[in-house]
Formats: structure tokens, sequence, C-alpha cells
């Protein structure tokens, strides 16, 4: 790994190129599968239809998806007096836990972003909806800031509905806010992957946006592996780097939820593991690292398995793949623990030596992003030749965009 002093002095500007207006995709195409799909192996460029992924890749590879679910996180209130309120939900308070959250039957809490706060000072608002034709009235109360959001208290009158059937009722789909439109009905099927189960993403894991069932089939058939873990995507994905270096941007905070079978099925695992998708790859990292930490303190809690920003490269020992996964497993197993529930704020830079990844599905990404920045840390510079390929031959970019696999 690269020294750390010269990895926090990498200047966001480095990661910058030109992108057309007219280059991003503000919709999906017809057909998810029939996205275009560059193919960089080991500096070689080559073009193809993502459909034809299955012919690419090599029997024994295991993919890697991220299951998560878009949940409606923009509700819309209106005050008597007219005025427009937006409650943008990012993350439980309380309950803390997602599946909980979800199942009250009479209030709970969400740390938010809201629309137009100044014209909520106090008070509370109020929502009429219809649900199986029951009219039933939603109530939001703000009890104060936390950091940079609002915990904003839910309540509803009608305590056969959970507040996952609220959110159904009341919400919309969060489309990314470079789309510059507003959510239309096609969001609410193209903004999911075919396989998204868990729900309490905000935005969509979009490398998984090409798959479709047919896809999934053919892969199966080669006999290319599908495992599936948890990230919920939060809105500082979309958070640009506004720091002349990386030293200086903070990195956002995201649940991460992975089952213990999964993490014995990639111990001893020797063929090419391929991540879907960026929140994949911080995923998968950040096992290796959790892993790390368990062998170095094996009574470690829980509760502390977090991995904070810059964990990677303060603690660089060199641990073999195989020996974090087995430590981890092992820890998981001794506190009968089935699905590690914890939290990851990794970034991923140039600098970064992947452990347990050996290439990766992902789409096109926004200039100076950290997103920009994984990328580079495989490709190296070869980011630049890729990305001015997809330029040169009518790519689309973005989350709508067009897919990218790179391997080694």
């Amino acid at each position: 790994m690269a020294n750390f002093n010269d990895i926090k002095n990498i200047r966001i500007e480095e990661f910058n190129y030109q992108l057309p207006d007219n280059r991003i995709a503000r919709y999906p195409l017809e057909q998810r599968d029939h996205s275009k799909l560059l193919c960089w192996n080991d500096g070689v460029i080559s073009d193809h239809i993502f459909a034809s992924l299955p012919d690419i890749l090599q029997s024994e590879t295991k993919l890697v998806f991220n299951n998560t679910k878009v949940i409606r996180a923009r509700l819309h209130f209106r005050k008597e007096t007219g005025a427009k309120i937006e409650i943008f939900l990012l993350d439980p308070a309380e309950p803390s836990d997602y599946a909980q959250n979800f199942q009250q039957t009479r209030e709970c809490s969400w740390k938010c972003i809201v629309g137009n706060l100044k014209k909520w000072k106090s008070g509370m608002l109020k929502l009429p909806l219809t649900i199986n034709s029951e009219p039933i009235n939603l109530y939001a109360v703000n009890t104060g800031k936390s950091g940079n959001s609002n915990i904003i208290q839910f309540r509803w009158d009608k305590p056969q509905f959970t507040f996952s059937d609220i959110l159904e009722a009341a919400g919309n789909i969060p489309i990314p806010p470079y789309l510059q439109r507003e959510t239309e009905e096609i969001d609410n099927t193209r903004y999911q992957t075919v396989f998204s189960k868990i729900k309490g993403s905000v935005a969509a894991p979009t490398a998984g946006l090409h798959f479709t069932d047919n896809v999934l089939n053919q892969l199966r058939k080669k006999g290319i592996t599908t495992h599936e873990l948890t990230l919920h995507v939060g809105a500082g994905t979309f958070q640009p780097v506004k720091s002349e270096t990386i030293d200086d941007h903070e990195m956002h905070t995201e649940h991460i939820l992975v089952k213990k079978t999964f993490v014995k099925e990639l111990t001893g695992h020797n063929s090419t593991i391929i991540a879907v998708g960026t929140t994949s790859i911080r995923t998968l990292e950040s096992l290796y690292q959790i892993g790390k930490k368990v062998i170095k303190n094996p009574g470690i809690q829980p509760s502390e398995l977090d991995i904070r920003q810059w964990d990677p490269y303060q603690n660089d020992e060199d641990i073999s793949r195989n020996d974090a996964l087995t430590a981890l497993y092992s820890y998981m197993k001794k506190l009968n623990i089935e699905f590690l529930n914890t939290t990851t704020q990794i970034i991923i830079v140039p600098g970064y030596t992947f452990k347990l990844i050996d290439g990766m599905i992902t789409n096109f990404h926004q200039p100076k992003s950290t997103l920009l920045l994984l990328i580079s840390a495989f490709l190296g510079n070869d980011w630049k030749k890729a990305y001015a390929h997809a330029l040169e031959n009518d790519y689309r970019f973005l989350s709508y965009g067009d897919s990218n696999l790179y391997i080694k």
C-alpha cells in the first residue's frame, strides 16, 4: 500500500473529466440488458452488450450482488399556509434497526433532510392518505437537529398499517438529483434491481440495474455462482468532493448486513470474485478489514466492528484474504451471530490494495467523485483511457447509463 500521507494528499482535480450534459442518461433503456458493456481486461478495452456478460466471464467465478431495495424516501407535506415541505428519509433513528423501524405500527423516527425548512419552524405537519380504501393521517414533528440532519418523528392513526405500508402509499422513489427531473412511474420499477430484497437504500446500487432474470439464468448455467450481501446506500453517495485533497473529505457512513454463511463461502475460495457495484466492493473490502480487527482483538465487541474512513491505511498489516475471513467466520460462529450488522465508512482511493475482489461491474461515475477514485484505485490511470473510449463511442453515463466490466 502507498504511503499514507501521499494518499491523503491526493488532489481531487486529477479525477476530473468533461461530461457533456447530453451523455447523462436521464431515462433507462427499454430493456435492461441491452445497455452497452465496456470491458477492460488488464489494459485491453473491448465493446459488448450487457446480455453477453455470461459469454465473457469464466466459469466458477463468484458474482457478488448488493440486494438492498430503494425505499420511497421522499415525503411531501403541505402546511396550512400552503407551503410545501419535503422530508427526505436518510437513516432510522428510533428504532435504529431498519427492519424493526419499517414494522412499527404507531410511530417511529428518522434522520432526515428537510426541504424548505425555513417555512417549518414549529408545529405538526399532516398528510392525509388512503391505503386499501382506508383513510389514514400521517403526522410529522421536527424534534431537533442531529449533525447535518433533523430528527423527524412520524405518527399515524391506523395501527393496522406499518411504516413500510405508509411509505409505499405516500413516498416517492428518490432518483438522483443529476437526472434533473421529477420521479416518474417508470422509476418505481426500473430504479430497483431485479434481485432487490432488503429495504433501506435511498439510492440504487446502479451496476445491478443491467441484470435481468435471463442474464442471471445464463450465468448460473455456465457455473458462475451468485451471492448476495446488503449495503444500504445513503444520500452521501451523491455528495461531491469539495475539498482540494481527499484528506479533507469526510466519507459518508453506510449500513451493511452480511450472512455468516456467506462469510464461510468466501473462506478458502481461490476463484475470481467479481463485485457488482461499488457498494458490493466497499462491503467486501470492509469484511476483510473487520476480519483484521478480530485477529488483532479476539475479544472485540460486535458494536466495535464498524470500519472508519482511514482504518485500512492506518492498519496496513498484510494478512491473507483467507486468514481474515476465517477469523471473522469463527468470531461470528462463537458469538452465534447469524448476520453481521454494522457500518462502514471505508474510502477506497489510489494507493489502496484490494484484498477480496478480482474485478468489478460498475457504471460510469461523476467527475471528482469518491466513486471515480475507487475506480482509479483498481485501474490506475487507465480510468482516463476507459472513460475517453466511452465518450468517443456514445456510451451513456451515470445511474441509468451503460456499464463496465473491469478484470485483471
